[in-house]
């Protein structure tokens, strides 16, 4: 029964419903977080790398789903991670599954992704709690919304050396992951009206998500959770492919070594032929559709999500971009919130499909050249200060999103 926990939520499909918390569900106690983290991921920004960074982030929930079947598990894209969450009878698929894109990150990209399974059971002792929704983004396509800060505490964990070790997935005799599906195809996607704004937003205390939109809504001129045009990123407009892809190199060394690199190359280039002239002609090729497959690319993108934290890539002016800076420095200031953000002329995409035919697809949208992995950096210079201060936004045991926290939770939580 716990197995299908997921499977079995009822969704929803208006994203402004991320704030009804009464709908959210606690995970299972004999669930597992897999986690995965790329160590300094900002040495891989800094040369130029992030869309390889993008590549295994999106990778570990690839290698976990195409393992343990899409419908039944959880997962959040982190940019430079990423968080899955598996029931205990799966758990030794999806530690052997995250342990092989470890391997293959270390081996074939040089990355050291770090990766952990943490029991959903040590979150809760430490005062946080994981609890779900599921985000409808079409037909059969869905990502996980989650309060309680058992997911920001399980990030923490795996990102601290001494607090990982009880937890650490060895990965030194991994298989090769099954990565089918898997791509990094589309080129940078530029921003229609000035700047790609990758943003994470952590509300100080239970209650302020709605009034945190508000003033966020205030800022830009329209509201970042509603299901406006305004807020599909990905359009008809700004999605460019070219032939070769200019990412092919990253993804024939991540993916080729089982069939030879050269072989899948080939392979890929032909898939890419058959992609241009559909493209082109608007002509269906085999289960490729051009126009609804285009349009169901704008609604299939996860650039905004809930995990603890709102995270979000939006399209914004200048002017716009000002006006939040000013909004969120204030609520900042005031105890309301704690933020990270990056700008940057254009947005990244990895794709995930699982079943063209049936329209089962899923995007990970990033921003360029750093994306949420520098706007997290950004949030950390923001929360040491703002922890000094006792502000709750800095503390993953207590609010946001966890109505029963004592006030003194934050002591146990911190691994």
């Amino acid at each position: 029964m716990n197995d299908h926990f997921y499977r079995d939520l009822i969704s929803f499909n208006d994203f402004s419903g991320i704030g009804e918390f009464e709908g959210y569900q606690p995970v299972p106690d004999d669930w597992v977080v897999l986690a995965a983290d790329i160590v300094r991921s900002r040495d891989a920004i800094a040369q130029g790398r992030y869309k390889d960074v993008n590549l295994v982030g999106a990778a570990v929930i690839s290698a976990v789903l195409n393992k343990l079947g899409r419908e039944e598990i959880p997962f959040v894209f982190g940019g430079d991670g990423a968080i899955v969450l598996v029931p205990k009878s799966q758990q030794d698929a999806g530690r052997e599954a995250l342990a092989g894109v470890a391997m293959l990150a270390r081996e074939d990209a040089g990355l050291d992704l770090r990766v952990a399974a943490i029991p959903v059971t040590d979150l809760r002792a430490r005062g946080t709690d994981i609890k779900l929704r599921k985000f409808e983004l079409s037909p059969g396509n869905y990502l996980a919304m989650a309060i309680g800060n058992g997911i920001e505490l399980a990030e923490r964990i795996l990102k601290d050396e001494e607090a990982v070790k009880a937890y650490t997935v060895p990965s030194d005799q991994a298989e090769f992951p099954m990565l089918d599906g898997l791509s990094c195809r589309w080129e940078p996607i530029p921003s229609l009206n000035g700047k790609m704004l990758a943003l994470i937003v952590r509300p100080g205390q239970e209650g302020l998500l709605p009034r945190i939109v508000t003033g966020m809504t205030e800022a830009i001129g329209f509201n970042p959770v509603s299901e406006a045009a305004a807020n599909r990123i990905v359009t008809s407009k700004n999605l460019r492919f070219r032939f070769p892809p200019s990412s092919l190199d990253t993804e024939v060394q991540l993916k080729g070594r089982i069939s030879g690199r050269l072989a899948y190359r080939l392979r890929a280039l032909l898939e890419c032929a058959a992609f241009v002239w559909g493209y082109v002609t608007k002509l269906r090729v085999g289960p490729f559709r051009p126009k609804p497959y285009l349009a169901e690319i704008s609604r299939n993108t996860d650039h905004r999500k809930l995990d603890d934290s709102l995270r979000m890539v939006l399209d914004l002016s200048e002017s716009q971009i000002a006006g939040l800076k000013h909004y969120l420095e204030t609520a900042c200031r005031s105890g309301d919130l704690v933020y990270g953000l990056h700008e940057s002329p254009s947005a990244l995409m990895t794709c995930f499909v699982t079943d063209l035919a049936q329209s089962q697809h899923i995007h990970f949208v990033d921003g360029a050249d750093g994306g949420f992995a520098a706007a997290a950096a950004d949030l950390q210079t923001r929360l040491r200060p703002v922890a000094r201060a006792g502000n709750r936004a800095a503390d993953p045991a207590g609010p946001p999103f966890l109505p029963d926290a004592e006030p003194d939770a934050s002591a146990a939580a911190r691994p």
